[in-house]
């Protein structure tokens, strides 16, 4: 999973979320558990915002407290990521699948919900292999 930091400050109305991976984002909350949901929001708009202006999406740094990009949306990052590093652009993903344009501009966009074995296609038309891990959570 990606997660990333996220300070919180109390103010006079409650809690401040700011992310030093992401100086773009800022949100906020009643309470501290309200400004964390909504930080995984916020987040995934940044992560939008930079991926639509093909800039790069930073590696987590450390933080004490932290969100996590739900799975997809991780997994697109990490498609995202992966040819921004082996610079291949998206004709040339979609000529190695032998996808239309429009098909990889949807495993690329956060706000699509892509089917996981599109995801995986992608991905190891890449190189990269997409492995799954469950973990118990603590509560």
């Amino acid at each position: 999973m990606l997660s990333f930091p996220i300070d919180l400050q109390k103010d006079d109305r409650g809690f401040l979320a700011t992310s030093p991976d992401f100086p773009e984002l800022t949100t906020f909350g009643d309470d501290r558990r309200e400004a964390l949901a909504r930080s995984v929001s916020a987040l995934q708009e940044a992560v939008a915002a930079r991926m639509h202006g093909n800039r790069d999406v930073p590696v987590p740094s450390a933080g004490e407290v932290c969100v996590t990009l739900p799975t997809l949306t991780a997994v697109k990052v990490i498609l995202y990521q992966g040819m921004r590093e082996q610079k291949i652009g998206k004709a040339e993903l979609a000529r190695r699948l032998g996808w239309h344009l429009p098909q990889v501009d949807r495993v690329l966009d956060v706000e699509h919900h892509s089917r996981l074995d599109r995801m995986d296609m992608a991905l190891s038309a890449i190189g990269i292999q997409l492995a799954v891990q469950v973990a118990e959570t603590t509560t």
